[in-house]
């Protein structure tokens, strides 16, 4: 991995470097991955699978070969389990309505956790809604994971999908998925891995952790926007009907009745985003020349050496203090036991060229669990080094006095 590949960071604001500290909102892409769009668009833009001339014959082979790259990277058993989203909140409202629609009655249950992003809570809530069905939710420990050993008490025999996160995207902590996955595999209960936050900072192997269901996006790991991924195994995916009707996904087609495509073209109605995949499979191959093992090696080092440097800042109250992050760390300042707003800090901190996000991140129920209106979130990318977390520390120094 070269800083330079990244070009966006070579940039200024407000007269200031730019500092980076964002990426689990989105992160940068690096110059392969731009390369690339332009290359699709220039060389072999044509839609795919229904097309006999060389254009139409090219964008398949790269749009297949991308499933690959992807079905290779998350070590799926076979490509045609790979299928091609909008993002992680595509193909989680994809699961929800067809699982919904598959085996989903009045009074049947489904079970999140408190800590999950909206787009992990909303989808199920519909569900409920349009089905009848109850949403339980697995509570937290004061370490910031889910309390596995509640979630026995909470399966019972009309539960029928559990959906969590793999990585808190607040909190940055591990989640035991695997611990989850078994669990719910002895009650012959489907699990749904959100690996939103994951899927930049560590190696996934969706056949080890035997889940169902594996969901990412492609901007949050250095590829582009509006375009994800959906792993499911191959019996559910066959067993649950598809998401949306039209081209793509149809076998035969007559006024009277209707036959559906195969694997995986059975949820990719319409035109797919064959641009994104290509350029998502030329992020996937950027990273694994970098090596995931050693991405998640030099991740950990990074955010050790982060959260050390913001004990050193009186008042500050890290959240998941000491546990093993994936990448993400909020935190907050308190000034005379009062808390400094986190928009506040946000603001100061971007007139200095350090870019946090600041809110609830898309998950309103964890604050609320807290007691608090939002957090300010550092969040890394393998671009970022010691110097990037230096330079943020000191800008945080300089906007505390001026808010203290």
């Amino acid at each position: 991995m070269n800083r330079s590949d990244f070009p966006i960071l070579n940039q200024t604001i407000h007269n200031r470097p730019l500092v980076y500290l964002d990426n689990a909102a989105t992160n940068q892409k690096p110059q392969q991955v731009i390369d690339a769009i332009s290359y699709a668009y220039t060389h072999f833009n044509a839609n795919i699978h229904r097309g006999v001339h060389y254009l139409s014959q090219v964008a398949t082979k790269e749009h297949e070969n991308a499933r690959q790259t992807i079905a290779d990277f998350v070590h799926a058993e076979s490509k045609d389990t790979i299928v091609f989203t909008k993002g992680t909140t595509d193909a989680i409202n994809t699961v929800a309505f067809c699982i919904g629609e598959a085996i989903i009655q009045p009074k049947d249950e489904i079970i999140v956790s408190a800590l999950e992003h909206h787009s992990n809570i909303v989808p199920w809530q519909m569900v409920c809604q349009r089905k009848g069905a109850v949403l339980k939710v697995i509570p937290i420990t004061e370490r910031g994971y889910m309390d596995i050993e509640s979630i026995q008490s909470f399966i019972t025999e009309r539960t029928k999908i559990i959906s969590v996160a793999y990585v808190s995207n607040v909190l940055g902590t591990v989640q035991p998925i695997e611990q989850v996955i078994q669990l719910a595999h002895q009650h012959s209960i489907p699990v749904l891995i959100d690996a939103a936050q994951a899927s930049a900072h560590r190696p996934i192997d969706v056949q080890r952790l035997d889940c169902d269901f594996l969901v990412f996006s492609g901007h949050k790991m250095y590829g582009p926007t509006g375009i994800g991924v959906l792993y499911g195994k191959s019996e559910w995916l066959n067993r649950i009907p598809p998401y949306q009707g039209g081209g793509e996904m149809i076998e035969h087609v007559s006024f009277e009745h209707t036959t559906y495509n195969t694997l995986p073209y059975k949820f990719e109605a319409g035109t797919p985003n064959f641009i994104g995949s290509y350029a998502l499979g030329k992020a996937v191959e950027y990273m694994s020349s970098v090596g995931m093992h050693t991405i998640q090696a030099y991740n950990r080092e990074l955010m050790a050496y982060l959260e050390q440097q913001l004990r050193s800042i009186e008042g500050v109250y890290i959240y998941a203090e000491g546990e093993e992050k994936d990448g993400v760390l909020s935190f907050n300042v308190y000034s005379n036991n009062k808390l400094i707003h986190p928009f506040d800090i946000g603001t100061l901190l971007d007139q200095q060229g350090v870019a946090v996000r600041t809110g609830h991140h898309c998950a309103e129920p964890l604050m609320n669990i807290l007691h608090i209106p939002g957090t300010v979130r550092v969040s890394i990318a393998l671009y970022n080094d010691q110097n990037d977390i230096d330079i943020f520390i000191s800008a945080l120094r300089k906007t505390l006095s001026l808010l203290q």
